[in-house]
């Protein structure tokens, strides 16, 4: 599957724009650039691209809320820019459903990396032999990409689908959060706390009591495990 697309780059910083622009199209992407929030959900909403590499820290509408518009309606992938230090920044985008972050000051051979990565995990090559997976009310269909809890449909990230998906095909199984890093995620180092956040997310939308979950457990000194209904 090409693992190249339309992005669409968020930074008031033209120079970081330029350096961005150029390294994504050496990838094989199509780039366009927006300098503010306001253009930036204009864009999106006239094009649909592939793929939005968001700075956070913008003039107006910032990237938070970007973000937070964005995922009112799309599942577009998102990739952030947070600056050394903005660590709660960072998380506050993670729990709006951003994908995936690069810290500046950051290398544009790794954005681009990671780009070409989160675009390729979205795209969902090769759907498992069993296309729909059925726990109790849960209910995914990994081919259309949709799932639904208790005949309602569930809106989710496609990092959060994935997540689920991926741990309900493995039932019963321990997954410390660098394995999650690396099989959901495709990534072999980051901040493990991006599968923290996803958890905390997912728990949310399918556990009927967030806070006690029965479903998506923590393992003590592992990491995380899917538990069947019953």
């Amino acid at each position: 599957m090409d693992p190249t697309g339309r992005v669409l780059v968020v930074d008031d910083d033209l120079t970081v724009s330029d350096v961005v622009r150029r390294y994504l199209e050496r990838a094989g992407h199509q780039v366009a650039l927006a300098d503010n929030g306001e253009d930036a959900l204009r864009w999106i909403a006239e094009h649909q691209p592939d793929l939005v590499v968001l700075d956070l820290m913008l003039p107006g509408i910032d990237g938070l809320e970007v973000c937070r518009r964005l995922r009112e309606h799309s599942s577009i992938p998102v990739v952030m820019l947070t600056a050394l230090g903005e660590e709660e920044n960072r998380i506050a985008g993670l729990q709006l459903g951003a994908d995936d972050y690069v810290t500046k000051p950051f290398s544009p051979r790794e954005l681009a990396l990671r780009v070409t990565s989160v675009l390729r995990r979205a795209r969902a090559a090769a759907p498992p032999a069993t296309t729909v997976l059925v726990d109790g009310d849960l209910r995914l269909d990994a081919a259309a990409r949709k799932a639904s809890l208790a005949g309602a449909d569930l809106s989710l990230t496609g990092r959060e689908f994935d997540l689920i998906e991926f741990l309900l095909s493995h039932p019963g199984e321990a997954f410390t959060r660098e394995q999650l890093l690396d099989r959901v995620w495709g990534w072999n180092f980051g901040d493990q706390s991006t599968v923290t956040v996803h958890v905390r997310r997912l728990r949310e939308k399918i556990e009927r009591i967030p806070a006690k979950p029965t479903r998506i457990t923590t393992v003590w000194g592992v990491g995380y495990r899917y538990d069947r209904s019953g």
